[in-house]
């Protein structure tokens, strides 16, 4: 038997409540950071995960809930402990950037050490390492407001990070930059991650960004803890209806035929989505599923393969006749709307030459579909600890 203790969290948070007025903002939520690692809150508007941010930067109070951060209780609803934000220990990174218009980028970035009280000479040489890291020294004297929008979020980026805390929060970080700086953005931060070691929670409604960020995502659902895990894993085989639908999946409604074991000792749900179209997919539900049970078939855009088909072409066995609906050149792919006996699929994959009225042959693996009692879909898993 293993009796050696495992490490604790970097960042700990306990049953977390937020209200505003008859509104649950945040409803006994639970997670935990460790140490150097990263997590993203992901949801839609409203979900909760700014405000889970914002009581975590002492920014909001919840009623109830414990925080703690470093092995420091910086929350506490029960022994009425409610550190201070610049108490934390943290940087914030915000949405907007939030630099200040009278001042140079030099200043901005220097203002926290200020606050601090840190003697000059050790400011100037901070202020310098940090704008060196993030790329700006060159623009140290000029005032921070005629910068880019991208320039002005490594503004933000260095004025979070010049004290050096083990814990940076980041709201919408990209939110405001054009596509091409989103993705710039995201190699800068992984790169100061691994450069400087601090922990970061991201909050975003950005699928991608939070994949491409973190090594644990927390999906939120109307204030609570929907689902967590590692991008991949959520990514292919999600585990609710919700998250499935947010993350743009394919998501139809059916009726079980028959549920077993199928295949290789997994279970296998075969579901009839129209008079004529029938699938199977793995069950993603641990209620009982049996026969005549209404369900959802939540499938992969990227899982719908497609092939062209000549005029009066024959399948090949195992596919099914899809007629293409439409087609959207997305650059590199293309994104089609396929009917396939009577049901519409979206399809994302490289570019196949199909128009609007085309057949094509239509391919989904049984386990690149996961089959979802329908009952009860939107409620949301209980409030287990997320940890990462």
């Amino acid at each position: 038997m293993n009796t050696a203790r495992q490490p604790e969290a970097f960042v700990t948070v306990r049953h977390i409540t937020k209200r505003y007025g008859d509104v649950v903002a945040v409803d006994d939520v639970s997670l935990t950071v460790g140490e150097g690692h990263t997590l993203a809150l992901l949801g839609p508007s409203g979900c909760g995960k700014t405000t889970v941010l914002r009581c975590l930067a002492g920014l909001e109070t919840p009623e109830q809930g414990h925080i703690a951060i470093a092995g420091t209780v910086v929350f506490d609803a029960e022994r009425g402990i409610n550190l201070m934000p610049e108490q934390r220990g943290l940087g914030i990174v915000f949405q907007s950037y939030a630099v200040w218009p009278h001042m140079t980028v030099a200043e901005n970035v220097g203002f926290p050490l200020k606050v601090r009280k840190v003697p000059k000479d050790e400011q100037r040489d901070r202020v310098a390492r940090i704008l060196e890291i993030v790329g700006l020294s060159a623009w140290r004297d000029k005032p921070a407001t005629l910068l880019s929008g991208g320039q002005q979020q490594r503004v933000a980026l260095a004025r979070a990070l010049v004290y050096e805390p083990r814990l940076v929060l980041f709201d919408e970080p990209m939110s405001n930059l054009d596509a091409l700086l989103r993705d710039q953005v995201r190699i800068e931060l992984k790169t100061l991650q691994d450069r400087l070691g601090f922990t970061a929670i991201y909050v975003t409604h950005d699928q991608s960004e939070a994949f491409a960020l973190a090594e644990t995502v927390v999906v939120m659902n109307r204030g609570k803890v929907e689902t967590s895990g590692a991008p991949r894993e959520m990514s292919y085989r999600p585990r609710t209806p919700f998250v499935a639908r947010f993350l743009g999946l394919n998501v139809r409604g059916g009726r079980a035929i028959r549920t077993g074991d199928l295949q290789t000792g997994l279970c296998y749900a075969e579901v009839a989505l129209s008079d004529r179209l029938t699938l199977r997919g793995l069950i993603g539900d641990e209620r009982p599923m049996p026969a005549g049970s209404s369900v959802l078939a939540c499938i992969r855009k990227e899982h719908v393969a497609l092939r062209k088909l000549p005029p009066g072409g024959l399948t090949t066995h195992g596919a099914l006749i899809g007629e293409i609906r439409a087609a959207a050149f997305l650059g590199v792919e293309e994104e089609y709307l396929v009917d396939v006996e009577g049901v519409e699929l979206r399809a994302v994959q490289l570019p196949i030459g199909a128009q609007a009225g085309d057949l094509v042959a239509v391919s989904i693996r049984p386990e690149d579909c996961t089959v979802f009692l329908a009952s009860g879909e939107t409620g949301v898993a209980a409030t287990d600890e997320v940890k990462t």
